[in-house]
């Protein structure tokens, strides 16, 4: 354990861990409800990216996690090597050159499959069915506040 966090806590890997708890934090605000997973998506256009129409915050979710993960595992590997101490520094830019690369190339490769996940259109909405007329039916889905809206439109003649 010492050594992973010795590992987690020094150059390179330490760049990753502070943008994966920036991240962690991201995911705790969009499940307590005061953050949306579309909030940056006005700044970055991922189509031009080529990652295809998914929230910014998902591909960068991928990114750092893939990053962290990647720096982490070529940082122990130097770390297990034992290099001279200036060696040591240039390996540890080579695995952060790296680890950003190839998180690159490993979110550009899980993020687009992933748009099926994250439609253009929200769905129906309870303020599609509001004024139209047409009795509101309870079925036993009910029990977990659910109902169906059953609308018939008169035909004008």
């Amino acid at each position: 354990m010492r050594e992973f966090l010795d590992t987690v806590g020094t150059f390179p890997t330490l760049l990753f861990s502070v943008a994966l708890v920036v991240v962690a934090v991201f995911w705790l605000l969009v499940l307590c409800g005061t953050a949306d997973p579309r909030s940056f998506d006005s700044d970055v256009d991922t189509q031009a990216l080529r990652l295809g129409p998914v929230p910014v915050s998902v591909a960068a979710t991928v990114f750092t996690v893939a990053g962290w993960l990647l720096s982490l595992t070529g940082s122990v590997l130097v770390d297990h090597a034992d290099p001279a101490r200036p060696l040591s520094s240039l390996l540890s830019l080579g695995v952060l050159a790296l680890a950003a690369v190839a998180s690159w190339s490993v979110t550009r490769r899980l993020v687009p499959p992933l748009t099926k996940l994250f439609p253009d259109e929200p769905g129906p909405s309870r303020q599609d069915f509001a004024g139209l007329p047409g009795p509101l039916e309870r079925h036993r889905s009910a029990v977990l506040g659910q109902h169906r809206a059953t609308v018939r439109l008169r035909r004008r003649r």
